[in-house]
C-alpha cells in the first residue's frame, strides 16, 4: 500500500442493480390519461435513469479502484417499523402485490408490482452504509440508492417515496450503545417533510432541510417549523427562494447549518443529498452546480472531523437531470474521496456562464430569517440531549 493511500480517507459506495428496476411507469408527474389530455411519455420523473448514470460514471472513472463497494440486504419489517406505522407498512405491502403494482398514495408515484423487494433493499442499504461507517469499515460512505425516501412520513409515504430510507437507518442506528445523537441535512431541492415528520418531537435527532420555498410539498418547509415537545428546537428549516445557487447554498450551511452541528454534537451526521438543487433539473428552480455540491461536500466533512470522529454518511434522495445527475454526483464522490476522478464537467461550460456570485438581497433576507428564528427563538438545549 502506497503512502498517498494512507493518507486517504476509505470510503464505501453502494448501488444494487434493482435500484435500476424500480419501475415508476410511463406518466409524468402524474399517470397518463387521455381523458385529461396527459400523454404517455418515454419516462416517468422519477425513473432511475439519473441514478444509474450516475453508478456507472463512477464505475468508469478512476475512483472506482479506491472505493471499498458494499452490499446492500433488504430492511426488514422490524426495521422499516421504528420510522413507520404498521399502517403504513401494510399499506405499501398491498400496493405492491398489485398485479400491475400502486401508488405511494398521493397519485403521482407509481410503483411496479414487487416494488417492496426494492423499496426495502433501498432502506436497507441506507442501513448497510451506516453500519459500514459505525463498524469502522470505512471512514465514510455514500450509498446511492432508489426509490428515494424522505418524503415518506411515518404513516404516510409521497413524492415518489416509499419508505424514509435515512430515517429507517438512523432509527437502526440509534439502537447501538455508541449512538445518542444523529443529524440529518438533507439539501434536497424539496422540503424533507417526512424526516421532520418522523423526528419532530425526537430530540435525539437533528433534522435540517435546506430546500425550494414553497416547491414541494407546498404546504411544508416553513422557518416556524421547529418541533414539538422534548424535540422542539431539533428541526431546522432553511426555505430558499428559487434561483438560489452556490454561494447562498454555501452561506446556508456556513452561517446556520455548521453552528447548528456545533451546539447538538452529533455521535453520527447523515447528508440526505438531492441533485435536484442543480441547473438543468426540470423539477428544481435553483443554480447548484458541480462546484458547488463539491464545496458543500467539503463543509460537511470538515463538520464531521471535528464534532463526530469523521463519521459522515450520503443517502441518495431525488435528482432528475440524467445529464447533470451523474456529474454533480461524481463531483461529491471526489471530495469524499479526495481524489480526481479523471474527468472534467463536460456541462461546465453551459452552466458557469450563468452562475450568480453574489448573494441578493432577498436572498440575504431568507438566510438571516432563518437563522434568527432558529438560534433566537429560545434556546434548544439540545447538546446536553442524551449525552
Amino acid at each position: 500500500m502506497t503512502t498517498d493511500n494512507l493518507d486517504k480517507p476509505r470510503v464505501g459506495f453502494l448501488w444494487e442493480t434493482l435500484y435500476g428496476w424500480h419501475d415508476t411507469g410511463s406518466g409524468g408527474d402524474e399517470p397518463s390519461d387521455p381523458a385529461r389530455g396527459l400523454q404517455p411519455v418515454n419516462r416517468h420523473f422519477s425513473a432511475p435513469g439519473p441514478k444509474r448514470r450516475l453508478n456507472e460514471i463512477i464505475q468508469v472513472s478512476d475512483l472506482r479502484q479506491h472505493l471499498t463497494h458494499l452490499q446492500a440486504t433488504p430492511a426488514t419489517e422490524e426495521q422499516i417499523l421504528r420510522a413507520h406505522t404498521k399502517r403504513h407498512y401494510d399499506y405499501i405491502v398491498s400496493q405492491s402485490e398489485l398485479p400491475k403494482g400502486g401508488d405511494c398514495g398521493d397519485g403521482g408515484s407509481p410503483f411496479g408490482h414487487n416494488a417492496l423487494q426494492i423499496a426495502q433493499l433501498s432502506a436497507g442499504g441506507a442501513i448497510t452504509a451506516v453500519n459500514s461507517v459505525l463498524d469502522g469499515e470505512v471512514d465514510r460512505a455514500y450509498a446511492l440508492i432508489n426509490p428515494p425516501g424522505h418524503h415518506a412520513e411515518r404513516d404516510r409515504s409521497l413524492g415518489f417515496c416509499l419508505f424514509n430510507n435515512s430515517s429507517v437507518a438512523v432509527a437502526d442506528a440509534l439502537e447501538r450503545p455508541e449512538v445518542s445523537k444523529v443529524a440529518i441535512i438533507d439539501w434536497d431541492v424539496h422540503h424533507g417533510n417526512g424526516t421532520q415528520d418522523i423526528w419532530w418531537e425526537d430530540p435525539r435527532v437533528l433534522t435540517v432541510s435546506i430546500h425550494q420555498d414553497r416547491n414541494f410539498p407546498v404546504d411544508s418547509g416553513f422557518i416556524e417549523e421547529r418541533g414539538a415537545g422534548e424535540g422542539l428546537g431539533a428541526n431546522f428549516n432553511i426555505p430558499l427562494p428559487p434561483g438560489a445557487g452556490n454561494e447562498v447554498y454555501l452561506a446556508a450551511i456556513k452561517e446556520s447549518v455548521i453552528p447548528a452541528l456545533e451546539e447538538f454534537q452529533p455521535d453520527l451526521i447523515v447528508v440526505a443529498t438531492g441533485y435536484d438543487a442543480a441547473m438543468m433539473d426540470p423539477l428544481g428552480r435553483m443554480m447548484v452546480t458541480t462546484e458547488g455540491y463539491r464545496e458543500m461536500t467539503d463543509l460537511m466533512i470538515g463538520a464531521a472531523k471535528r464534532l463526530c470522529a469523521g463519521k459522515l454518511v450520503f443517502i441518495q434522495e431525488g435528482g432528475y437531470c440524467q445529464y447533470y445527475v451523474p456529474f454533480c454526483g461524481l463531483a461529491t464522490m471526489e471530495s469524499l474521496t479526495e481524489r480526481s476522478a479523471g474527468f472534467d464537467d463536460a456541462y461546465a461550460s453551459i452552466v458557469d456562464g450563468q452562475i450568480r456570485t453574489e448573494i441578493t438581497a432577498e436572498q440575504r433576507e431568507h438566510l438571516d430569517r432563518a437563522r434568527e428564528a432558529y438560534f433566537s427563538e429560545a434556546s434548544t438545549g439540545l447538546g446536553e440531549v442524551a449525552s
